[in-house]
């Protein structure tokens, strides 16, 4: 079952753009690139843990950046406040990685798409200067702060997600 239908399929960065555009077509790189990791895969593929005690699965890295993509774009640029997560909560932090087992694989990767519509639709038109907060640290970052961090994010978890796909299925490669 492919799991990327609803996604804009992966386009190279161009090789030369203005700032914003090259930081955006490298998150939405990113972004495909964690799609086409979990393509093809059943339900119960998605959910197969790494190796014990660690709670990776390539469905726990999809709502992983569901809460990552929320967290910064409608929280820490827009200001939202959330009291809990899509999947975690204060007194389980780590919920979006440790209860894949019965998850909704659907939902999820419609949450996360989601989330991504909801984070590009926040920085559009946006200077890259604009300036968020991170309310428990007190600290101003901005949207170029933010993008570059998501581009971080989403570089090393498709890092995991190579080694995730290779454990599944063999499969190896962008």
């Amino acid at each position: 079952m492919s799991r990327t239908t609803e996604l804009t399929p992966r386009v190279d960065p161009p090789m030369a753009a203005d700032e914003a555009a090259m930081l955006t077509s490298w998150l939405d790189y990113h972004r495909s690139t964690l799609a086409l990791k979990c393509e093809g895969l059943t339900d119960d593929q998605l959910r197969l843990r790494s190796v014990p005690p660690s709670t990776l699965s390539l469905l726990g890295l999809v709502r992983h950046m569901a809460e990552v993509e929320r967290h910064w774009f409608q929280g820490v640029l827009l200001g939202e406040e959330f009291a809990t997560g899509h999947y975690w909560t204060e007194a389980d932090p780590d919920g979006d990685f440790d209860h894949v087992d019965t998850a909704d694989v659907a939902a999820d990767f419609a949450t996360w798409r989601a989330e991504i519509e909801a984070a590009r639709r926040a920085v559009a038109g946006l200077p890259l200067d604009t300036v968020g907060k991170r309310a428990r640290q007190d600290q101003e970052v901005t949207l170029r702060w933010i993008l570059v961090h998501m581009i971080e994010e989403y570089a090393r978890h498709n890092g995991h997600a190579d080694l995730l796909r290779e454990l599944v299925d063999g499969s190896t490669g962008e």
